[in-house]
């Protein structure tokens, strides 16, 4: 097994892997804006990356190779994707597969049973009360699912965020959805749970602008009830969140003043920030880049890794040993262009 981690970016999909010790990058999907990426944990060399315009892509063989995505997509813009690690279904060669749920834009969910071969779409999500009322406000005529979390400890329970509308809850694998709760996150950008805490979620988002505490919320039922995840984030404007693979309360979180500030590398002035063990955040500055420049920060973690978190930005890959205190740079072979370039999507596994 080997370490790879797959970087999303604006002109494709790359590929960093470890070998003889030193780290090699290889690019795929050339040209392609990307905007998720995911790996099947019954199968980590079968990866999964959405694209605007141009659709899902597959990879079998941890990225090798790729090649798009089966019939029933009917939207070529796919902004999240997921693959449950307890709902299992059947790839076309007999093998195991996770079920992989996509989000678009305009908001959709489809749901593949067959490793990706066939889709079809969950229609309960568009017909929530408050769909209506979804827009995304740099394109207000439209909206689109941003995030997917298949909750690792319920079997069929699934959260799906609208950018912009709230967080959506299915406790049937998407054949009905329940619309958003009163207080719960409008404008969650990423979700985050933890199998060894049921119904332990973590969601940051634009709820905190203006300073009302709500830069990263959490529910600890499920997505029934929501509160503020702790004081001591400044940089209110939430983009991403990972969790300890081997503590749900341990979670790093990246933030901004503003929307602008995460996304414009002409003005680009984001940061990070680690749960302390009280449950306030501290802003960590130890191994990572000046903030003024910095492009939002992608953040994962390696479920074979307690402790460690990666995270991506225009600058290259970073990776903390202790909980997101500390951090230190990877030596890949970063390419100069993408210095001014937003990353998308990250995901870090053990593969073959």
């Amino acid at each position: 097994m080997a370490l790879r981690i797959y970087i999303g970016m604006a002109d494709g999909l790359t590929a960093a892997s470890r070998r003889n010790g030193a780290w090699h990058m290889e690019t795929h999907l050339d040209g392609r804006l990307t905007q998720c990426v995911a790996y099947d944990p019954l199968r980590p060399e079968r990866v999964y990356c959405g694209t605007f315009h141009d659709g899902l892509w597959r990879s079998d063989d941890a990225g090798a190779n790729w090649r798009p995505a089966g019939a029933g997509l009917t939207h070529r813009s796919v902004m999240a994707v997921a693959v449950s690690r307890l709902e299992r279904g059947r790839a076309p060669d007999g093998s195991a597969c996770g079920v992989v749920c996509v989000g678009t834009e305009p908001s959709a969910l489809f749901r593949s049973e067959d490793g990706g071969e066939t889709w079809r779409e969950q229609r309960a999500l568009g017909e929530l009360p408050s769909a209506p009322t979804w827009s995304f406000p740099p394109r207000p005529y439209t909206h689109h699912v941003r995030w997917i979390e298949p909750d690792p400890a319920v079997a069929e329970r699934v959260f799906v965020s609208i950018e912009q509308g709230g967080v959506m809850r299915s406790l049937d694998g998407g054949q009905t959805f329940e619309d958003r709760r009163p207080g719960g996150p409008c404008d969650a950008h990423t979700l985050a749970s933890h199998r060894d805490a049921p119904g332990l979620l973590y969601a940051p988002s634009a709820d905190g602008m203006g300073a009302t505490g709500k830069a990263i919320m959490t529910s600890r039922d499920g997505g029934t009830t929501w509160q503020p995840a702790g004081g001591g984030i400044r940089h209110s404007y939430g983009w991403s969140v990972a969790v300890d693979p081997g503590n749900p309360e341990r979670a790093v979180y990246s933030g901004a003043f503003s929307p602008r500030q995460a996304h414009d590398s002409a003005v680009a002035h984001s940061t990070m920030y680690h749960r302390r063990p009280d449950g306030t955040w501290e802003e960590a500055r130890d191994g990572l880049p000046d903030p003024a420049g910095t492009v939002i920060y992608v953040l994962a973690a390696n479920p074979a890794e307690p402790g460690v978190f990666y995270a991506a930005c225009n600058w290259g890959v970073f990776r903390s040993a202790d909980a997101g205190r500390r951090w230190g740079t990877l030596d890949l072979p970063w390419p100069e262009r993408y210095r001014t370039q937003h990353v998308q999507g990250l995901a870090v596994v053990e593969a073959n």
